[in-house]
């Protein structure tokens, strides 16, 4: 598929689920909802009271200089299909993987727990050597508008600390609405698995920066206090609202 014949899907693709959907209200406008819409790439849902699977990554976790690995996969028709594809590959860990050191891993984690239970409920999470899912349930914050939020912040905090410079994360994210309670438990499963099957630990619970480990023996997510959370060698101020 050529760029122009794919925009044009993805415009016609984006039109008609909007149908499929109530509009959006004046209010839910005003405060930034977008609804179903595209950038390019992939379409979004962005609805108030939506779980939502999102991935976000690295911007050099699918370099140019290798596009011939992974540009097939956006071809793939099927959103559910090409998702799956795509994170198998970045679960092959390209690029230079700055999560993989803890200090960026754990900003990573506590800008996404900062609000928690505040403007929105994050369910489940876990913060990859290049990229990071999670599985959160939207309030009255736009997705796109809590993401930009995440990742500013995140990436001013990184950069200090790696001492490097230049764009972090990649622009587009990727997003899954929930529509019962049978998919957000496969989807908290397949995050907190995630390390496990991509062989960078034994079980979930191992990996440092996911909410496998707080688990209770019902499932049930049992958080500590920010400072039993955080690394102990690390000391970051909260993002701004």
């Amino acid at each position: 598929m050529n760029l122009r014949a794919k925009r044009r899907y993805l415009r016609e693709l984006v039109e008609a689920k909007n149908k499929s959907f109530p509009p959006l209200t004046a209010a839910e406008k005003r405060v930034g909802f977008l609804g179903w819409h595209q950038r390019g790439y992939l379409p979004h849902c962005d609805y108030p009271g939506l779980v939502q699977f999102v991935t976000f990554r690295l911007k050099d976790s699918m370099p140019a200089v290798r596009k011939g690995e992974w540009e097939h996969l956006l071809s793939i028709e099927d959103e559910r299909a090409k998702r799956i594809q795509l994170e198998n590959y970045l679960d092959r860990g390209v690029g230079d993987c700055h999560l993989r050191d803890e200090r960026a891993a754990a900003v990573t984690e506590e800008t996404l727990l900062h609000s928690h239970n505040q403007s929105y409920e994050l369910l489940a999470w876990c913060v990859m050597p290049n990229h990071v899912h999670m599985l959160v349930h939207l309030w009255q914050t736009p997705l796109c508008k809590i993401l930009q939020s995440w990742k500013s912040y995140s990436a001013a905090q990184i950069n200090k600390s790696l001492r490097r410079s230049g764009a972090l994360w990649e622009p587009d994210y990727w997003d899954t609405f929930m529509r019962d309670e049978e998919q957000e438990r496969t989807a908290i499963r397949y995050i907190e698995n995630n390390p496990v099957q991509a062989k960078l630990c034994r079980v979930a619970a191992e990996w440092s920066f996911s909410s496998a480990r707080f688990r209770d023996e019902y499932r049930r997510m049992v958080l500590p206090n920010v400072a039993e959370r955080r690394a102990p060698a690390l000391r970051v101020p909260p993002p701004t609202e």
